[in-house]
């Protein structure tokens, strides 16, 4: 199943197994497709959907406040540079974007700008997706690690859509997720607030 544009953006699943027990959901795929390049472990097997899927409704539910004093800033490299050099790194710089390094993680990780990876082995292949709302909109930056604690720059995608569209595809994804799990596993639906 894929929901959205492959081009811009797109949440692509698939089950192999399904199981009703929630911690596991089921076992496949749940890889992005951020600005025409895919994100993700992309294999039958690839992983359990509970964290993919739990993701996905948390991000719907903290709809506005994935934000950055940062997000603004046009050079995508950068800011794939800080996370990963302060995330990552033996040795952490001083500040990025003239933010102490310990008060750079927590903004990063208190406000969930992090979507990818998610907690599971579905993204095993280096990739990462951090996601910034902007007013009305969702700038997404995308990107695979490499060397030297960065990313390896042909994989650096940065997009900017309508905040709208962008939860659009995401309660889609979930709902359509959730009626095929259904389907599989013969669990009555369960109804969400949004």
């Amino acid at each position: 199943m894929i929901v959205g544009d492959p081009g811009s953006l797109a949440i692509e699943s698939g089950i192999t197994q399904a199981y009703s027990r929630l911690s596991l959901r089921a076992l496949g795929y749940f890889v992005l497709h951020v600005g025409g390049f895919r994100y993700g472990v992309y294999k039958p097997d690839a992983t359990a959907l509970a964290n993919s899927f739990d993701e996905v409704e948390r991000r719907i539910s903290l709809r506005g406040s994935h934000t950055a004093s940062f997000a603004a800033e046009p050079d995508a490299g950068e800011i794939a540079n800080a996370y990963r050099n302060a995330a990552y790194a033996d040795e952490q710089r001083e500040s990025y974007f003239g933010i102490p390094c310990p008060q750079f993680l927590d903004w990063i990780y208190t406000n969930h700008l992090v979507w990818a990876p998610d907690g599971d082995e579905a993204f095993d292949d280096g990739s990462y997706v951090l996601q910034f709302d902007i007013a009305d909109r969702v700038r997404l930056i995308a990107f695979r690690s490499g060397r030297d604690y960065g990313y390896e720059p042909a994989t650096l995608r940065d997009i900017t859509m309508s905040a709208d569209l962008f939860y659009e595809i995401l309660k889609t994804w979930r709902d359509e997720f959730r009626r095929e799990w259904t389907s599989l596993t013969g669990e009555a639906p369960r109804s969400h607030p949004d």
